[in-house]
């Protein structure tokens, strides 16, 4: 689980603060504020973990198979008032409860431009309990490793630079003998963090007729939601200890948004195609004739019972085609699985529902206050402003900022006072 998140000088950003992440963590603001800016910095050194080139410093995307965004080049990801020196950080803490050598650690790293035009680590520090490595570029490509508190570099040159941004060259991890392997051992875990997320953006795919199945499990879901179909039937068809978890998951969720009674699969005779079934009021439906709404939200209950055990599941406008009921269920569902499958939950969402049911949970205290994270997000000029929202055990919240979500109860006062003119204006 990511604990703590930073940037500087990151697209919308000159400094967040230390943002501290939840097991449910809310983003909330207004339009182009910089909201997805915080989630595409997780997402941008997730898909550079996973770049096939170990050499790369930051893969800014490009790939349209492989890689969840194309960032542009480095001008696109530096923010605009950025000051000489022209160099942007991304940091994060994060706590592990598998059974690895690391159970916690840090990771920062600021990034520069070479001559050249290409992006190129400038310092970056892995740290572990009291343990610290730091690699940092000198002139003409060469890195200095420097270990916990010491003056003097262990090693310089070329061979030393870094690789993928979180891990130290194989010939450095050599060269520092057991402390290599601490430093591994780091690496690893960032590298496993960073892969454990889940993503899956506001544009999914609309409902087909019937699915071909090829009687594979899928990687992830995909950020638009394109294999959560191959991980229902997965699910409901592969033998093994958890099999209809997902499925069994997705129906017990339709029920309490009122979407649907249950969900089926469905074989096509003797072929390898398959037709979701949504069950309301007695009535049996292909998924294409429902609501949309339907369609949509089935990605976000998928992910959520597929996303491996302690992983971190980004998501942005899961709320998106719900009526307002959905909209606040999901806030129970983040708690719930979030409590029962410690996976965590960073939500971008502009509902007014969801949040509000988030305050109800508070306080019934379902869920407590160091369980939940809610931000607001503005836009001040050219840079982002972050607002940590005070929410109390009532579930109460001090600090609001005014006009976002309107004013409900100051147009039920208008409502009353219209009608009341109006019955007096009657009656004279």
């Amino acid at each position: 689980m990511f604990t703590r998140l930073r940037l500087i000088n990151f697209k919308a950003w000159r400094d967040t603060g230390d943002l501290a992440l939840k097991p449910v963590t809310m983003l909330l603001g207004t339009n182009s504020s910089g909201k997805s800016s915080l989630i595409q910095s997780l997402l941008l050194l997730k898909q550079t973990v996973q770049s096939p080139d170990r050499t790369v410093h930051l893969n800014l995307g490009g790939d349209e198979v492989n890689d969840l965004f194309n960032f542009g080049s480095f001008d696109d990801v530096l923010n605009q008032a950025a000051e000489s020196p022209r160099q942007f950080t991304m940091a994060f803490d994060f706590r592990r409860a598998d059974s690895t050598r690391i159970k916690e650690g840090t990771f920062e790293c600021s990034y520069g431009q070479t001559s050249s035009g290409s992006v190129t680590v400038q310092t970056l520090k892995l740290q572990t309990d009291a343990r610290r490595f730091l690699a940092v570029r000198r002139d003409k490509g060469a890195f200095s490793i420097l270990v916990d508190n010491e003056s003097q570099p262990r090693m310089k040159g070329r061979d030393c630079a870094p690789e993928r941004s979180i891990a130290l060259s194989a010939d450095v991890i050599a060269r520092l003998d057991k402390d290599g392997q601490l430093a591994e051992d780091l690496s690893l875990a960032i590298r496993r963090e960073l892969e454990g997320i889940s993503y899956l953006g506001p544009l999914r795919r609309k409902p087909e007729r019937d699915y071909p199945w090829n009687k594979t499990k899928p990687g992830d879901v995909g950020s638009d939601g394109r294999a959560a179909i191959d991980a229902l039937l997965a699910s409901a068809l592969l033998k093994g200890e958890e099999q209809n978890i997902v499925v069994d998951g997705v129906s017990k969720w339709l029920a309490r948004m009122k979407l649907a009674e249950k969900l089926e699969v469905r074989q096509q005779g003797r072929s390898n195609r398959y037709e979701l079934v949504i069950h309301r009021d007695g009535v049996a439906c292909n998924l294409r004739d429902v609501g949309i709404g339907v369609s949509q939200v089935l990605p976000v209950l998928v992910v959520a019972y597929f996303a491996p055990k302690g992983s971190t599941i980004i998501l942005e406008e899961p709320e998106i085609h719900l009526h307002p009921l959905a909209q606040s269920v999901l806030a129970e569902m983040f708690v719930e699985i979030s409590q029962q499958r410690g996976v965590q939950f960073v939500v971008e969402t502009h509902s007014e529902h969801l949040f509000r049911r988030m305050q109800t949970l508070v306080a019934k205290q379902t869920v407590s206050t160091d369980e939940v994270a809610l931000y607001f997000v503005e836009r001040t000029g050219k840079s982002a402003q972050l607002r940590t929202l005070q929410i109390d055990e009532f579930g109460r919240v001090s600090n609001w900022p005014e006009g976002f979500f309107g004013d409900a109860l100051g147009e039920t006062r208008e409502q009353a006072r219209l009608m009341f003119e109006r019955r007096k204006k009657i009656t004279s």
